[in-house]
């Protein structure tokens, strides 16, 4: 893999899990046991998976995070680092697991994930700043952080970020206990509709706004994600953009001045573990690379989409020649 020298660096603070994945007929209804299924054992994490995404478009990497001191860290460690991703500021924790996912996987590629943190919960403001430091974040570098850690961690990173100049980008996956004091550090927030929706609903309670009710449109998907960058009485929003991921549908893209439906391409999905992930790694990958935020979400989408033709959440992560063929089509 070549790495490219212009441009800036993705800095990824996240996750590292190792995913334990069934894979069956269907999925199952609460209470409900379906056998039949097959096992695979893959490396995942939200941070990790964006991590080799970003690496494998080219991009300098570097990942600040937590392992445990077990075998799945290990081995963990070693597959970031076969990727080119330059893991010195991933942690070993020696009173902590490495995060554990566990996820199920229906024949249409439709998936259940359930995730116990373990060593990524170990991250605090004081680790990220002192790992932040010592990279030298640099005004063409991007800030890419997930929050499968602790939101604390989060909000330092993009604070950190921030106040160098850095592009941040902000994955609110899960979208839980996130409010404008985190956004507002963002200058890309990249939620699905569902973690959009949720987002929004905080906001309403704490502005005291009314929010969303019932299902959701087009139209209440870009009514929330404008309100999230909107500043309101809880606050100032997201600076730049919201790019909210619609599955097969592509992503909306939300700024400040427009509206802009994003389209995907068409592909035979086997299984879309990882498709967030690409898509963030991508979305990193084109800020770093100089490209506009529209650029960038273009090429997020349809790397999201390549990544979900190939079994496991990485295996399917596109290289720069994959992508640009996929683009050209």
């Amino acid at each position: 893999m070549t790495v490219s020298v212009s441009g800036g660096r993705v800095v990824v603070v996240g996750s590292v899990n190792v995913d334990l994945v069934i894979r069956g007929e269907r999925l199952p209804s609460p209470g409900e046991t379906v056998a039949g299924g097959t096992f695979e054992r893959h490396h995942g994490g939200k941070g990790g998976n964006q991590a080799v995404a970003a690496a494998r478009l080219g991009r300098a990497v570097v990942f600040v995070g937590a392992v445990g001191a077990d075998d799945f860290g290990r081995e963990a460690r070693a597959t970031l680092e076969v990727e080119g991703v330059d893991t010195t500021f991933l942690a070993t924790v020696a009173d902590a697991a490495t995060g554990v996912a566990l996820i199920l996987v229906g024949e249409r590629g439709e998936n259940l994930i359930s995730v116990a943190s373990g060593a990524n919960d170990s991250l605090v403001p004081a680790t990220i700043g002192s790992a932040l430091e010592k990279i030298d974040l640099r005004p063409d570098d991007v800030v890419l952080v997930c929050h499968e850690v602790p939101t604390n961690a989060v909000r330092e990173a993009l604070r950190l970020g921030r106040s160098v100049g850095a592009r941040t980008v902000f994955n609110p996956a899960p979208a839980d206990g996130i409010d404008r004091t985190v956004l507002a550090l963002a200058d890309v927030i990249s939620p699905n509709q569902r973690e959009l929706l949720t987002l929004a609903a905080t906001d309403s309670r704490r502005s005291g706004r009314a929010g969303t009710s019932g299902p959701a449109m087009a139209a209440d998907v870009a009514r929330a994600a404008r309100t999230l960058i909107e500043t309101s009485a809880a606050g100032p929003g997201v600076r730049d953009a919201i790019a909210v991921t619609l599955g097969p549908a592509g992503a909306l893209l939300v700024t400040p001045q427009a509206t802009v439906d994003v389209a995907s391409i068409a592909v035979a999905a086997v299984d879309t573990t990882g498709a967030g992930d690409a898509f963030n790694g991508a979305l990193a990958s084109g800020l770093a690379e100089g490209r506009d935020v529209a650029d960038a979400t273009r090429r997020a989408v349809v790397a999201g989409a390549l990544a979900t033709t190939r079994v496991g959440a990485r295996e399917g992560m596109p290289t720069t020649p994959e992508l640009e063929a996929a683009l050209g089509r």
